[in-house]
């Protein structure tokens, strides 16, 4: 039975391109979570004043690859140290957060930021949450990266990120 993750790592296009690359993942949709607007629309959530953050959900297979392990590849493939911010992309919509699905989840949550804390000596900022209402992005979101390689932001961020990834987790790459 698979299970879901939502996580928000800053903007969803990057989070979204490394976990379509990982082995048991099923599926990958970029979305909204935590907010106070019903459906809200990718304007709004840049305006700063719905209180959605990027996100993605992650459907998996927990029998190929384990809440613990997603949550490595979410903390190794962004800066959980960093309010509100990843690189250049700066506002609370694009805050390291984890939207526990179970009372589980969030303590596996707990333990792993323990651990990246001990690892980087630094202080995670990652906001721990209770499972929030998933909204969809809007249709130009979804598989942004494979379907725009050579759009500039895709070449600056999520190319090396996709490459450091595949380097440092070469473990949970798909066949």
């Amino acid at each position: 039975m698979n299970e879901i993750a939502v996580l928000g790592g800053g903007c969803f296009w990057c989070t979204e391109s490394v976990f379509l690359s990982v082995r048991g993942v099923s599926e990958v949709t970029s979305g909204y979570s935590g907010g106070h607007v019903e459906n809200p629309s990718y304007e709004q959530v840049c305006a700063k004043n719905t209180g959605h953050i990027e996100v993605v959900r992650v459907v998996f297979d927990p029998a190929v690859i384990d809440y613990e392990a997603i949550l490595e590849i979410f903390f190794g493939t962004h800066d959980p140290t960093t309010l509100d911010r990843q690189g250049g992309d700066v506002g609370p919509q694009y805050a390291s957060a984890i939207f526990c699905q179970s009372a589980e989840q969030k303590a596996i949550a707990e333990k792993v930021i323990a651990g990246v804390e001990a690892e980087l000596g630094e202080k995670v900022v990652t906001k721990v949450l209770d499972a929030e209402r998933f909204w969809p992005a809007e249709q130009y979101h979804h598989d942004y990266y494979t379907r725009n390689p050579n759009q500039g932001y895709c070449q600056v961020v999520i190319s090396p990120k996709l490459s450091k990834f595949r380097q440092r987790f070469a473990q949970y790459l798909r066949a």
